[in-house]
């Protein structure tokens, strides 16, 4: 037998030699690709299937169905009914989670399509419809694929990836505990401990396969107020002898506005008070005593949001006062302000671009609706993004709103957000150099 003494210079070259960050690009895509009629059966069944908060477990029964052969650790119940699996990759590396909703809504669908739901459910004491009207069946799928994908790619892989499948996103029912809150305050980012974390929403009004996404405050905190003025009853044609809680009423709630247009600085962040219910009463010549208002409060800042909360307590008191009324403020927080870690967008934004192509990645405005990916994000670097699921024939002004009977997704280009996943995975440990 002849042996062969090599320099000890050219064994380092051959020990080091490893698969190009071009050649893992490569193999993403054609995985990816590879994997889109799944990514669409399982979206459909999904959609077909819908479940709500705190209650989605055949859901999470098929997610684990569909990552047990995977040798993935899969942890269930947590949350509730949210699945967690880890993948642990071939070399040393940092605790990288992705996160995907998975709950419905009480929506009754109307779109024409093969897989419409039609199930319905018992939620808050009643009988209601269920469908996916937001899209968490796409997010679903498109982290069951990536979670698929990267099984095979393990050897390549630095470090430890985290799979989040969160239930209750759009809330839990009345009087119980749920979502992202639940989840964090249960280890959902702990053992092991996350690094970095990033979740994508699909939106009905953006290009399918597109991406968009703002670095700082992307998306609004979400609280609900309820505002009780208790006054005096009297009859309707005599009004000096009571006090009015609906005149009262009336005058916080265009109060309320004059906060937004008229005290905050709205060139910094935006503020929106909404009520969108008010009960008193019980007939046409009865003055009550007491009028109820709900509503919903969305800042972008979380200053802003402290300092909101104690202007509406201040102008509802002052108010109410004047008319020898009390009143009742409460507050009920439902998320946070999702924030994008800036420095950790400026790292990543390159990787949404290999991804979907740059010409369909930009940069967008802050948005005012909520998400409770924002608890994620008060643990490690958080990166959430808005991917596109209209058809790109359509125009977004038509796209139908999501939380409507119309929602409705083209499901063509989930292995876009699968790629954009891997991609962010194989990258994120290169900035870490």
């Amino acid at each position: 037998m002849i042996k062969l003494k090599l320099p000890a210079s050219l064994l380092l070259l051959f020990c080091c030699v490893t698969i190009t960050a071009q050649d893992i690009s490569k193999t993403i895509d054609a995985k990816a690709v590879a994997i889109q009629t799944k990514l669409v059966e399982w979206r459909r069944h999904f959609h077909e299937h819908p479940e709500l908060g705190n209650r989605e477990f055949k859901t999470a029964a098929y997610i684990v169905e569909q990552l047990k052969d995977l040798g993935l650790e899969i942890q269930t119940g947590v949350g509730k009914t949210g699945v967690i699996a880890i993948l642990k990759g071939g070399k040393p590396g940092p605790c990288i989670a992705l996160r995907a909703d998975i709950d419905a809504l009480p929506v009754k669908e109307k779109v024409n399509i093969p897989f419409a739901s039609k199930d319905s459910t018992d939620y808050n004491g009643q009988r209601v419809p269920v469908m996916h009207a937001c899209g968490h069946d796409a997010h679903t799928a498109m982290l069951i694929g990536t979670a698929r994908v990267l099984s095979t790619m393990k050897k390549d892989i630095a470090g430890t990836i985290k799979f989040i499948f969160q239930p209750a996103e759009e809330g839990p029912p009345t009087g119980e505990e749920g979502g992202a809150a639940l989840m964090v305050k249960e280890g959902a980012m702990d053992n092991p401990k996350v690094d970095v974390i990033f979740g994508m929403h699909i939106e009905s009004w953006i290009p399918a396969g597109d991406i968009q996404y703002k670095s700082g405050s992307f998306m609004a905190s979400a609280d609900k107020f309820t505002v009780k003025v208790k006054g005096k009853s009297s009859h309707g044609s005599q009004p000096w002898l009571g006090v009015d809680p609906i005149a009262v009423s009336a005058n916080i709630i265009e109060a309320f506005q004059q906060i937004v247009s008229r005290q905050m600085d709205l060139t910094k962040a935006p503020v929106v008070i909404t009520v969108a219910k008010f009960n008193s009463g019980v007939r046409f010549n009865i003055i009550p005593d007491e009028a109820m208002m709900e509503g919903t409060l969305r800042t972008l800042d979380s200053k802003m949001r402290t300092d909101v909360q104690e202007r509406m307590k201040f102008t509802a008191a002052k108010i109410a006062e004047a008319s020898n009324a009390t009143v009742e403020v409460n507050f009920y927080e439902k998320t946070l302000v999702t924030y994008n870690t800036p420095s950790l967008v400026e790292k990543m934004v390159s990787s949404l671009q290999t991804a979907a192509g740059k010409e369909n990645v930009r940069a967008m405005d802050w948005v005012t609706g909520a998400e409770d990916f924002s608890y994620f994000g008060t643990k490690a670097p958080a990166f959430f993004f808005y991917f596109g699921g209209m058809p790109r024939a359509n125009d977004a002004k038509n796209a139908p709103p999501h939380h409507t009977s119309e929602f409705l997704i083209d499901d063509s280009q989930l292995y876009v957000g699968v790629k954009t996943f891997c991609q962010l995975v194989f990258d994120y440990p290169k900035t870490m150099k």
